[in-house]
């Protein structure tokens, strides 16, 4: 039998894949075209060798930031896909071991992720010609980041292997990498404090940020057992996340009998979700008068519930980080972050819920079913639409309440040049957060419904109506500085600037995605039994088969 057959079954698959090739090549043009525009932005006025430390330090960190986060979207749900389609069983009909899946699927996932962060190196090494940085350095922070990058992509399959649902899979895999990560250096530094003693190493080893941190070359000259050891233990966590997923696969797919204790606890949890007999009665009654989709996308009475209390989280933090630090709380410097955080937060929720039932219910077969009915299409699209408004008008409503207490606490005690610019950026901010959130239930409910996986629909219309804008901007600085040597951008200009690429943004992807939710809604569902066919290279079109 050939040794490891699945890995060399994907390897050969991926080396025919056009995107194996173009991957490389758009993660390499996007770090070139950072490190050119940090470059020409400050040449001028940078020494060689600092300029050099900030070139490296923002692209590896980048770099970093990517293999840390990779897992979460590439493995986390690879093994769990196979399992909720049925047929993950199939493959241990064969000779086939638990190792044998797991590494082929692992393979078969992160090739194109190993691609992008290794097109990265070239740019990554450019800083070593202007001096300022050893070559040493270079190694071991890339060192670093293939490492983390194996972690990352382990601890998806751990969570994969374990999980039957895509976005339990997905959350998992993202507590492990952050409890890891994060969590452990900062219940380390947290113990420290209340023993009043040194801090101890043993909490910050697993974590890849320390070692990316070691690998500076002055830190690394002080200890350079710490780095190697952290290196060491990061690794040795990817491999036991491996071996611990090939350990399970082969079982986790089977459907087995639940016990007495798991089955009176699911009942509990059911109970609480929906309530009981007479409750969900009078809940389906009052939902169904309103809007029939809007009960089904809103079954769960305790949707609101959650975000009620991962608000309430952060107003816990906020008040321990006020008695410890009253005075950088209440600093005008801390408020654009907070807002930054609370509004990035709430819009990727919005993004996620905003797809994932007309994903589900596609990818089931329901929303045919519901098409066959006198419901119209407008009133489906408005009842996903009330059971957003559902679950987020009333946080929503807090945070805005928040941002127009930090904009006038702001005023007297603020970071930029006038109260002016401090109003004028509160005012653009609240304003672009209502049109985002607005915009990305209608583009994740288009994208929920023509994606393959509700994950890639969340994702998608995070990039198109939070990234693109940043790009955007990006390269209009980027021709402004090229336009008009010396630029720099005064802070009207680009408050403007972004303001009007947001809005504009926003404006061209929600009338897009009202106008095919309304138009080809019917045709998208209609086809969901269909697939393309790639006809060859360009100019060659796509043709679409029946399966």
């Amino acid at each position: 039998m050939t040794f490891l057959p699945v890995v060399e079954r994907e390897l050969r698959v991926a080396a025919r894949r056009r995107s194996t090739y173009w991957t490389r090549c758009g993660a390499g043009l996007m770090a070139i075209v950072a490190c050119a525009w940090m470059w020409w932005s400050m040449a001028k006025d940078v020494p060689s060798a600092q300029l050099s430390t900030t070139l490296f330090a923002t692209i590896s960190g980048f770099a970093l930031a990517y293999s840390l986060l990779v897992g979460v979207r590439v493995t986390a749900d690879c093994l769990s896909d196979e399992k909720r389609e049925g047929t993950l069983g199939l493959l241990f009909l064969t000779d086939l071991k638990g190792y044998d899946v797991v590494l082929g699927k692992l393979v078969a996932t992160s090739v194109n992720s190993f691609y992008r962060l290794l097109a990265i190196f070239p740019v990554l090494a450019i800083p070593l010609l202007l001096g300022g940085l050893t070559s040493g350095e270079f190694w071991r922070v890339a060192l670093v980041l293939c490492n983390t990058l194996f972690f990352s992509l382990s601890a998806g399959m751990l969570l994969s292997a374990l999980s039957r649902q895509e976005r339990k899979a997905m959350l998992g895999t993202f507590v492990l990498i952050f409890v890891i990560t994060a969590g452990l250096p900062l219940i380390g530094l947290t113990v420290s404090a209340h023993r009043n003693s040194p801090f101890d190493l043993a909490y910050a080893l697993p974590s890849a940020v320390y070692a990316f941190g070691m690998a500076q070359e002055a830190q690394f000259i002080t200890g350079p057992i710490n780095y190697w050891s952290s290196v060491l233990t990061t690794h040795l966590l990817g491999w036991a996340f491996l071996v611990l997923a090939s350990v399970i696969v082969p079982y986790s797919w089977q459907d087995k009998p639940s016990g007495a204790n798991r089955v009176r606890w699911r009942e509990r949890w059911q109970l609480c979700k929906f309530g009981d007999m007479t409750t969900r009665r009078a809940f389906r009654t009052r939902l169904l008068e309103v809007n029939p989709f809007c009960w089904l996308a809103g079954r769960d009475r305790l949707k609101p519930a959650y975000v009620w209390a991962c608000l309430g989280l952060a107003g816990c933090a906020w008040v321990y980080l006020f008695f410890q630090y009253p005075k950088d709380i209440l600093d005008s410097a801390t408020y654009v972050p907070t807002a930054i955080l609370l509004h990035t937060f709430l819009k990727f929720w919005v993004a996620s819920e905003a797809c994932r039932p007309l994903a589900e219910e596609r990818q089931n077969g329901s929303l045919e079913l519901l098409l066959s009915t006198p419901l119209p299409v407008e009133e489906i699209l408005r009842g996903q639409i009330l059971a957003l408004k559902r679950q987020f008008v009333g946080p929503v409503f807090i945070i805005l309440l928040v941002d127009l207490i930090m904009c006038l606490a702001g005023r007297n005690d603020r970071w930029l040049e006038t109260a002016h610019d401090w109003t004028l950026l509160c005012i653009g901010g609240i304003l672009m957060f209502v049109a985002d959130l607005y915009t990305l239930a209608w583009v994740g409910m288009w994208l929920g419904l023509t994606a393959k996986k509700a994950s890639f629909a969340a994702s998608g219309a995070l990039m198109r109506v939070l990234g693109l804008p940043w790009f955007l901007l990006f390269g209009l600085t980027s021709v402004m500085m090229f336009a008009f040597s010396g630029f720099s951008g005064p802070q009207n200009f680009l408050l403007g600037a972004w303001f009007i690429i947001g809005m504009l943004n926003n404006l061209f992807f929600f009338t897009r995605a009202r106008t095919k939710l309304s138009n080809e809604f019917r045709g998208v569902v209609s086809r969901r039994f269909e697939r393309k066919v790639r006809g060859g290279w360009w100019p060659f079109k796509s043709v679409k088969a029946s399966l």
